[in-house]
């Protein structure tokens, strides 16, 4: 055989089964589309309707603490422990150090207007009348009424009450400076009631360390009963109540600004969260149906597929219907976070429709469209499903994360990706089978009426060339007028591809590579910790602000922390209680915990009540006794509550546990949240005792201790996934190479810049990091497969075949998924902006990788290096090619200079050589086996695989012309010669050849036996083609005896080789 060019499919070392397989089966599935398009209308249209019913079983979960509390933290051991040893009595022994759970409350922090000192007479009076407001608060709760003095935790004392209230009394001679508040601790001289002010004062301006001068601001706290089920529904309707109070009280008070916040608060900001989203997910649809119609057009109108673009957005949009309701049948409660993901399975339904409609373009517009859609499947089997089993597997490794959100969003994502592909094959494969009939019989793609060719459109206005004409003459099918190439597609590969060949542009690719890096690893540097909980609020809500004043006013003393010791110790040993005294001693070194004053330890009180009492400080003969002491004579003269620390078995006779609470101290920033918990621990596991430290916002604080570790773990484990699944089907090693490297530069890109744009690394992040893996796959692996099994020599023209390819399609699905994500940013919440932020962040990452660094970084580093070397190669006609003097034809890659060769002559190819390849009609009866092997081993085989995202632009079909090289691929034809002398007709269909050599065969003696088509041709003879006639005799100085006239033997001799 006589033309023959590179070996360009570099899979050499690889296994090719899987892609082989899935292609095969893909075809398949295609043709059985096409012949029967109702079946995969129906079925999937009436299956996700009844799935989506599953939206009545819809079971919505707002718990803050068991969504972002990691399921295996250490907090729920410690809570688990604390509540073995230690309820919480709401109704006797009621105090706020000790709660375990986060009971029903209510708090207000309160500034004045003025911004001054709240310790005013005037502004005092309000804070009392402001408490009067609260106290007096009566809610209806099955036809009986309740105030907060029905509903409220108690104490020893009654009601849990603001005893700072009280200070207005003496508030007057405060101002007048006759009398003098003392800090931390104050005896009010009336009530006796020990006023800690650190519990109620936010950053006090303190006078010679000990009395108190300023304040800018005060908190009130109102808490209620929860021991039952009713207590706590009646709590909640009061909770309901004081929040329209406060805020009421925070306009009609004159000197006073008050900012609410309850338990209930975040259970309802995360309600709030998923409804502000809800409004936008129409725009989001509309952006996208208007993106997808505009790209989804062409010049041709009946190649255009205006109508996909919406069918691909319905098809999206009704298997993530048709999978959350599969998911909620199955028990899954749904959570507001998952308002995120039709966004996402928008972007990812709308990528699969361009890869879709790219594979058809590809096409041969010449077949049946059974044998269209079996390619288009085959073509884009590859594509489409890397893409959706790399976005899987993300998801399903998301789904073992111990953040029961990231687990239910994972869950529930994970099933739309599935559901959207199989809607995808299926639904959306129908309707391009049927819109493939209507373009089978030139129908326009919107109006459906028959179209003129533009080739026949003769002198027709403009608007109806424009609007009313396309497709292809059947009597003249190669017309360039209606074969021609996309122009944006011949950017990328002309304009940025001979760019980048630049040595300049290359270094500076790099060095502008490098400083990303670089700003990305400082980025991780700086990076944030933990999900704060003003981050679960919206951004119009009032808590934002509460928690902001929190953190400004009441962070010095933010804690009390609950240290309980579960060993069985002989407590009325005094060597034990000193040592346990020493063990809260070391607690006390933390630079978090406050020192001496503000540690509760009852065995301090204890040692200080024998101080005083010497006559009772007595050697205990059991520990039943040292048991009866305490519990006749040290609580009954000592009523400060230290009876709450200790735990009894049932007969009094040991301790089982005992309690001390710390207080700490100076916190500066969320990330102290996650040291102190973690200093406090790791003295806790260094004490010779089994000690447990704990506080309720300790589920939420582990979060911070875990989050980093659990997002490198999933990520690891997502980025090895997503390189097994890339060498699955790309199977090329080098390939899965730069796939990796591109996954590691992408996720750093990512992590650092999202800390810079002032994103947290926490549960939501973690989502989006793990979704990142998936998405970044998609582009990487594309244009690395591109680069490496392109049919061209030099590293130049591999960037240009590869950007030619990929460039716009990568374009396309970074713009439909921005646009599908976009609506998010005008949801006013940190947890939508989040999933805006990074997967923005992702996607630009990802197209300039594919778009600039990888092509350049291929180029440098990548040619060649799975390529099997020459002597692996099968035995192949010499590289020095013979030129036929009537050859008129493009310049072979293997020999630029077209030297002769004595063993393969060519002739020209006159006229328009029809298709070989039509339907019924089969290659391998045409063209000997070996050959035919060899050619497609070389890279002639005309049907070629979609490389990447696929597009859904007008690319060229195998009948377009290509400057490329895809219409010499498809026409150049291997016929067997006289003599049987292979010979190889090259295409040049628009002009015809005048020789002068009167002996040679006319045009349409070498086309005469071939069969004009008449329907579908079921012979599988090969064609006999007509031999151009015998050679005659010349006396001419012919090379290697060819006959020539005198004109051609002149011209011959003249250049020495014979050009177009």
């Amino acid at each position: 055989y006589c033309v023959v060019t590179r070996s360009a499919i570099i899979m050499g070392c690889s296994l090719h089964w899987v892609d082989n397989k899935l292609t095969e089966l893909m075809y398949k599935l295609g043709v059985a589309i096409a012949s029967k398009p109702s079946h995969f209308i129906y079925i999937p249209l009436l299956l996700g309707g009844l799935l989506a019913t599953g939206f009545q079983q819809m079971r919505f979960e707002d718990d803050p603490e068991y969504l972002f509390g990691p399921e295996n933290g250490r907090s729920r051991l410690e809570k688990k422990a604390v509540q073995e040893h230690f309820s919480t009595d709401y109704s006797g022994s009621f105090d706020v150090s000790r709660m375990i759970d986060i009971t029903p409350f209510g708090r207000v922090i309160i500034q004045a207007k003025d911004g001054k000192s709240l310790f005013r007479e005037s502004v005092w009076n309000e804070v009392a009348t402001l408490d009067a407001m609260f106290n007096n608060i009566t809610i209806e709760f099955k036809e009986q009424q309740y105030r907060y003095s029905d509903l409220c935790a108690e104490d020893v004392y009654g009601c849990v009450q603001n005893p700072i209230v009280k200070l207005d009394q003496l508030m007057g001679e405060f101002e007048r400076g006759e009398y003098n508040f003392t800090y931390p601790a104050f005896i009010h001289p009336n009530t006796f009631d020990i006023i800690v002010f650190p519990l109620f004062l936010g950053n006090p301006v303190i006078e010679d360390d000990l009395f108190v001068k300023e304040v800018p601001a005060v908190v009130l706290g109102y808490f209620l009963k929860s021991n039952t089920e009713s207590d706590k529904l009646r709590s909640l309707e009061w909770e309901s109540e004081f929040l329209k109070v406060a805020e009421h009280a925070s306009e009609t008070l004159t000197q006073l600004k008050v900012y609410r916040f309850a338990s209930q608060t975040l259970e309802e900001e995360l309600n709030k969260n998923a409804e502000s989203v809800i409004p936008y997910f129409h725009v989001s649809v509309i952006i996208l149906m208007a993106f997808t119609v505009i790209t989804g057009m062409m010049s041709d109108c009946v190649r255009s597929k205006p109508y996909m673009g919406l069918l691909g957005v319905f098809s999206s949009g009704l298997a993530s219907a048709a999978a959350f309701g599969f998911i909620m049948y199955l028990g899954v409660p749904c959570i507001g976070i998952n308002m995120a993901a039709p966004f996402l399975m928008l972007g990812i339904g709308i990528d699969d429709t361009f890869v879709m409609l790219a594979a058809w373009r590809r096409t041969n517009i010449q077949d049946s469209v059974k044998e269209r859609m079996g390619k288009t499947y085959s073509d884009a089997a590859v594509s489409i499903t890397i893409t959706s089993i790399t976005d899987l597997l993300s998801f399903w490794i998301g789904s073992a994360s111990p953040f029961p959100s990231v687990r239910i969003f994972s869950l529930y994502t994970g099933t739309a990706v599935i559901f959207t592909y199989i809607w995808h094959i299926t639904f959306f494969g129908g309707f391009m089978a049927l819109c493939g009939f209507a373009e089978a019989s030139n129908r326009h793609g919107t109006t459906f009426i028959k179209a003129t060719p533009k080739s026949e459109a003769g002198d027709r206005n403009f608007l109806y060339r424009l609007l009313c004409t396309g497709g292809i003459s059947e009597r003249d099918p190669f017309n360039p007028m209606d074969n021609k190439e996309h122009c944006i597609m011949k950017f990328f590969g002309e304009k940025v591809g001979r760019l980048l060949n630049i040595p300049a542009i290359k270094a500076l690719v790099v060095m502008v590579f490098l400083g990303y890096l670089g700003v990305a690893c400082w980025g991780i540097t700086r990076m944030q910790e933990g999900l704060e909980r003003r981050k679960l609020a919206r951004d119009d809500s009032y808590a934002k602000d509460f928690f902001d004043l929190e953190d400004k006013y009441f962070s010095r003393f933010p804690y009390r922390v609950q240290v309980m010791v579960t060993d069985k110790l002989t407590y009325s040993d005094p060597k034990v209680r000193q040592d346990l005294q020493e063990m809260i001693a070391t607690f006390e070194k933390d630079r978090f915990v406050g020192k001496g004053l503000y540690t509760e330890s009852w065995i301090k009180s204890l040692n200080n009540f024998f101080e005083l009492n010497p006559e009772k400080n007595q050697t205990f003969d059991s520990e039943a006794d040292f048991i009866k002491f305490l519990r006749e004579d040290y609580f009954n003269e000592v009523d400060n509550g230290v009876s709450l620390d200790l735990h009894f078995n049932e007969d009094n006779t040991s301790i089982l546990a005992s309690r001390f609470v710390l207080q700490i101290v100076n916190k500066t920033d969320p990330n102290d949240d996650r040291l102190f918990m973690s200093n406090l621990r790791q003295i806790a596991d260094e004490s010779k005792f089994n000690v447990s430290v704990y506080h309720p916002l300790f589920i939420y604080f582990d979060q911070y201790a875990m989050v980093r570790s659990t997002t490198i773990q999933s990520v690891t484990i997502a980025a090895v996934a997503m390189m097994i699944v890339s060498l699955i089907f790309i199977p090329n090693p080098l390939c899965s190479l730069w796939v990796a490297f591109s996954i590691i530069s992408i996720e750093v890109g990512v992590m650092g810049y999202m800390s810079l744009w002032k994103v947290n690394l926490d549960s939501i992040s973690m989502i989006n990091l793990l979704m990142c893996i998936g998405f970044s796959v998609d582009f990487s692996a594309h244009i690395s497969y591109a680069y490496m099994s392109s049919k061209l020599d030099s590293p130049s023209e591999r960037i240009k075949s590869s950007l030619q390819s990929l460039g716009f399609p990568i374009v396309q699905g970074s713009l439909s998924t921005i646009f599908s994500i976009l609506p998010l940013t005008w949801s006013p919440s940190y947890i939508f902006h989040t999933f805006f932020k990074v997967i923005f962040l992702v996607i630009f990452f990802g197209a300039i990788h594919g778009l600039f660094l990888l092509p350049v970084l291929l180029s440098l580093f990548g040619p060649g290096s799975c390529k099997k070397k020459k002597t692996d190669e099968p035995d192949e006609p010499s590289p020095v090619h013979m030129i036929h003097p009537y050859f008129i034809g493009m310049p072979d890659p293997k020999n630029p200079e077209n030297v002769l060769h004595p063993n393969c002559p060519r002739i020209s190819r006159p006229g328009v050589l029809p298709p070989i390849t039509g339907r019924g009609y089969d290659n391998a009866a045409f063209t000997p086996a070996v050959g035919l092997n060899y050619y497609k081993k070389k890279g002639f085989d005309s049907s070629e695989k979609d490389l990447g995202l696929g597009t859904s632009g007008e690319e060229s079909s195998e009948s377009s012309l290509s400057k490329n090289g895809k219409r010499r691929k498809a026409d150049m034809r291997v016929v067997p010669a006289v003599n049987g002398n292979p010979v190889q007709y090259s295409p040049h269909p628009y002009y015809r050849e005048r020789h002068p050599n009167t002996e040679f065969g006319n045009d349409e003696n070498v086309y005469k036996d071939v069969p004009k088509k008449k329907g579908k041709s079921k012979s599988k003879t090969p064609t006999t083609w007509a031999s151009p006639g015998p050679r005659p005799t010349s006396n001419y100085n012919e090379p290697h005896g060819v006959h020539m006239s005198e004109f051609d033997a002149q011209q011959y001799n003249r250049d020495n080789q014979w050009r177009h």
